[in-house]
């Protein structure tokens, strides 16, 4: 199977907005992408993700902005003059049709010769490792056969772009290991562009070149998974990309390159984000595998704890600690660990980030008034 031609060099998305009566489920998204990327639009559940999708597919219109494949217009242009491929999460497949007739029906509906529906079938079908399975209904399939179905049935029509949606989600662990990386071969070896849905952040950071984090409709960061892995934009990013220790504090010393943050007499030092001020109220931020658990050289951002919760998880355990004023820590850790253990935490500066605080969740019903800006009694973060 030939690469199919790109058909654009860039595909921008211009303030493309959708409302749902009153509500916006996307705000104002501008996205270039260059022909060849693999775009991962990445968010919790009702973040916009798939509105933008459904969006660039034609499946939902516009309010407001526009698409654009170079100088071409398509938001105005009905689905299935785009040319896009899509592979949704329920695979969608015709549960009477064999495997080949799955994968031709777009190329039939298309009135191509039988010879190059054959040939671009058969090709389509090596492509995504199905030759032992053409007969078969998708019934008599596993999960990852009918994905590989669904892929194949997009691909075979040589589209400018592949459009994902949460493709893996119905899938078991192994089976989405697996298909992750037949999809990234796919996409690699056919010259595929492709934007792909995910709620999965491991799942997006494996696949894609550049990531788009959503939150409430909105764009919050877009950059490589390196970017976003190690530098997000706000306390929300870090949220979605793993940071779990998330703690509302406030700044008692801020100069370049170097923060003070302090909440119930513990001080740490961290590298702030942002513009922060001394007197601030921030949320500082790191990942569990970033806590260390009784390094003899740290002097710096250590934390007396009590491990409470220790879960096995093969080379490295995970464990809840707290510290005698009820900050709740998160750490993972290859030292043999169990709860009731004391142990001292510490956490490299340059590894705390420390975010404007935006807001802050009080304490749920039936328990204290909220607790003073500072103090650190059961803190949870509005998502």
């Amino acid at each position: 199977m030939t690469a199919p031609k790109p058909g654009f060099s860039q595909l921008r998305l211009e303030g493309v907005t959708r409302r749902f009566g009153s509500q916006n489920a996307l705000s104002d998204l501008d996205l270039t992408i260059e022909a060849g990327e693999f775009i991962a639009l990445l968010g919790p559940s009702g973040c916009g993700k798939s509105t933008a999708l459904n969006c660039l597919a034609g499946l939902l219109p516009l309010t407001g902005g526009s698409i654009w494949q170079d100088e071409r217009r398509i938001d105005v242009l009905p689905p299935e003059r785009r040319g896009f491929g899509m592979v949704f999460q329920s695979y969608a497949l015709f549960p009477h049709m064999s495997v080949r007739a799955n994968v031709a029906f777009g190329l039939r509906m298309r009135r191509l010769p039988k010879q190059e529906i054959r040939r671009r079938t058969d090709e389509a079908i090596r492509l995504v490792r199905l030759e032992e399975h053409v007969d078969k209904l998708p019934g008599q399939l596993s999960g990852g056969q009918q994905q590989r179905v669904a892929i194949a049935r997009a691909v075979v029509l040589e589209p400018s772009l592949v459009l994902m949606d949460e493709p893996l989600s119905n899938l078991d662990a192994k089976l989405r290991l697996e298909m992750r990386t037949e999809i990234r071969r796919l996409h690699q070896s056919l010259g595929l562009t492709t934007v792909y849905v995910t709620h999965d952040q491991e799942e997006a950071l494996s696949l894609a070149d550049r990531l788009v984090v959503l939150r409430a409709g909105a764009v919050q960061q877009i950059g490589s998974p390196q970017e976003l892995h190690t530098r997000p934009a706000n306390w929300h990013v870090a949220d979605f990309m793993g940071y779990r220790n998330l703690w509302p504090m406030r700044v008692q010393a801020a100069q370049a390159g170097e923060i003070t943050v302090e909440a119930d007499g513990l001080r740490l030092v961290g590298d702030p984000v942002g513009q922060i001020a001394a007197g601030d109220q921030v949320v500082a931020a790191v990942r569990p595998e970033d806590v260390r658990v009784d390094d003899p050289h740290a002097t710096t951002n250590t934390v007396p704890a009590e491990i409470e919760v220790v879960e096995y998880q093969g080379r490295e355990l995970a464990a809840e600690a707290r510290n005698d004023a009820g900050l709740r820590v998160h750490v993972r850790t290859d030292k043999r660990i169990a709860p009731g253990d004391r142990v001292t935490l510490s956490i490299d500066p340059r590894r705390l980030l420390v975010f404007p605080s935006d807001s802050v969740e009080r304490p749920a019903a039936g328990l204290a008034d909220a607790a003073e800006p500072g103090t650190l009694r059961e803190p949870r973060l509005v998502p």
